[in-house]
């Protein structure tokens, strides 16, 4: 197809951007690959504005929404302030959006923060890609939500397990997983379409439900509005517990970027994810801040702070009693499944990008997308660190402390994609940028990103946390596997060389299945 350029004034118009546009000399060259390079292979463009909707929303909606508002309450100690803080979080995650979304609309390929990485942060050359790619791959493991279908399901069950019987089940989620993703790509998205709109719909029950509560529908619920008065009443004085409350929250709105690692595959990819992204957040804010309300209607701060992990469980039993509860457990279950769909599926194509780019030792094997175009590989690669979190980490102190470790380096990823947006702003101002966010909006979720990263080392103000391991400990691990990845870049591209008297010269390769990697070869030095 030839465009014109009357054909090009249509598209600007329109907001759209045809694959025939989006050619290196438009867009900001990234790792080592071009354009034609990084979209050969794979499934081609098979997802439309609707199953790019339903992976954002499929991975925002895990189990979060089901507990967390527990210990937010808890935490901000009165109703008003937790739900100020759901709408803080909303606003921050909506800004972490914007900025993805000039970042996706111009480097509009798969791999996410790897792509804004790489075209901010060019020099030293792949030392970016891989501080990214060791956290993507050894921290970018699903293990948690697993670990959550496993518990939900012997709730639903009324039956007591034990600790490997839950393991034994979360071992069967991600290999189910994997092996759908893997041979049968199409079904693997059809399922998430579809447990997507089951969450949907669960939400939206819960959240009319309130609406019903709130007009005296439920006489199980003789006063809905007794939350509401006062509603600011025993808020917290400690900055450390709304610190821990906004974590909370933060990790319930977690996923908005998720069709970010996924562009290759998406139709009209600009146009998609200027509708997609603001949707899904959309959805889930909306979804979100009303089946709070639904929760605080059916019962008081106090008890929704008692109802622990199970404050979902807690509004079907005040509502429709025992049975309602033991059927919520099966929903949640289901959520937490459709959850481990949506990462496996995205990560799957991070790992696949890291691989093309040669940063990943047996890189030819990593990259192929044997045998039905879907990145096999890529999902075996994230599929071992899962498995090894759910088999030889055990329950308790050691798996929390696992998982905040998962998330402090993240930040840190998150911070730098920010300050990269600036940075290209300054040094490429003439790049096109088919969508621009203000920069006050980029500032703002910067000092959000800052705040995660210093909020931490803040002092607990009774001095206690959730495990008995010092509160920073986490911060201070997560930053040793981003400093363990500059010294593994420094070894491989600077020291060995040095020694050996080579330097390593990238070699574009092409696999059966028309995908194209990268393979460093160690040329002799004179």
């Amino acid at each position: 197809m030839e465009i014109t350029v009357d054909d090009k004034k249509v598209y600007e118009t329109q907001g759209e951007t045809p694959d025939e546009l989006l050619k290196e000399d438009s867009t900001p060259r990234v790792g080592e690959l071009a354009f034609e390079e990084y979209t050969s292979g794979g499934l081609g463009r098979h997802m439309g504005i609707s199953s790019t909707i339903f992976l954002i929303v499929g991975r925002i909606i895990g189990t979060g929404i089901f507990s967390t508002p527990s210990s937010v309450t808890s935490n901000a100690g009165s109703v008003g302030a937790a739900l100020c803080l759901w709408m803080l979080g909303l606003v921050l995650e909506a800004a972490g959006l914007c900025v993805w979304l000039e970042f996706g609309c111009m480097i509009p390929r798969s791999g996410g923060e790897k792509n804004y990485l790489e075209a901010a942060f060019r020099r030293p050359k792949l030392l970016i890609t891989i501080v990214y790619a060791v956290q993507a791959i050894a921290l970018g493991f699903t293990a948690s939500s697993c670990i959550v279908f496993a518990s939900y399901m012997v709730v639903a069950a009324n039956h007591t397990a034990t600790e490997w019987e839950e393991r034994g089940i979360a071992i069967g989620v991600i290999v189910f997983i994997t092996l759908l993703h893997t041979f049968f790509p199409n079904w693997g998205v059809r399922g998430m379409n579809a447990l997507t709109i089951m969450k949907i719909a669960l939400l939206v029950f819960i959240v009319v439900t309130g609406w019903v509560v709130l007009g005296g529908g439920v006489s199980s619920v003789p006063d809905p509005h007794a939350s509401f008065r006062d509603a600011f009443k025993g808020s917290a004085t400690s900055s450390n517990l709304y610190v821990t409350a906004l974590f909370s929250v933060l990790n319930s709105y977690s996923g908005w970027s998720n069709a970010a690692y996924v562009l290759n595959e998406i139709r009209n990819p600009v146009r998609t994810l200027k509708i997609a992204g603001p949707l899904g957040l959309g959805i889930c804010g909306f979804l979100y801040l009303f089946a709070n309300i639904a929760y605080y209607a059916v019962g008081t701060p106090e008890e929704i702070s008692n109802s622990g992990v199970t404050v979902a469980s807690f509004f079907m039993e005040r509502v429709f009693g025992t049975s309602a509860k033991r059927a919520l457990s099966v929903l949640v279950a289901l959520s937490a499944f459709g959850n481990v769909m949506a990462v496996t599926f995205a990560q799957s194509r991070v790992n696949q990008e890291l691989a093309k780019e040669g940063v990943i030792p047996f890189s030819r094997f990593w990259a192929s997308t044997w045998p039905f175009g879907s990145p096999s590989a890529g999902l075996l690669l994230h599929f071992i660190p899962s498995f090894i979190v759910i088999v030889a980490i055990p329950f308790g102190e050691a798996y929390d402390f696992i998982i905040d470790v998962e998330g402090y380096p993240s930040s840190v990823i998150d911070f730098l994609v920010g300050f990269g947006l600036m940075y290209l702003r300054w040094a490429e101002p003439d790049i096109p940028r088919p969508f621009k966010v203000w920069w006050p909006v980029v500032i703002f979720y910067m000092a959000g990103q800052a705040f995660q990263l210093v909020a931490p080392f803040i002092p607990p103000p009774d001095g206690s946390t959730d495990t008995s391991l010092p509160y920073y400990l986490y911060a201070i691990v997560g930053l040793v596997v981003l400093m363990l990845s500059v010294v593994y870049w420094a070894i491989w591209q600077k020291v060995l060389p040095a020694l050996g008297g080579y330097k390593l010269v990238p070699d574009h390769q092409v696999l059966a299945d028309g995908t194209t990697f990268v393979e460093y070869k160690r040329v002799k030095v004179d």
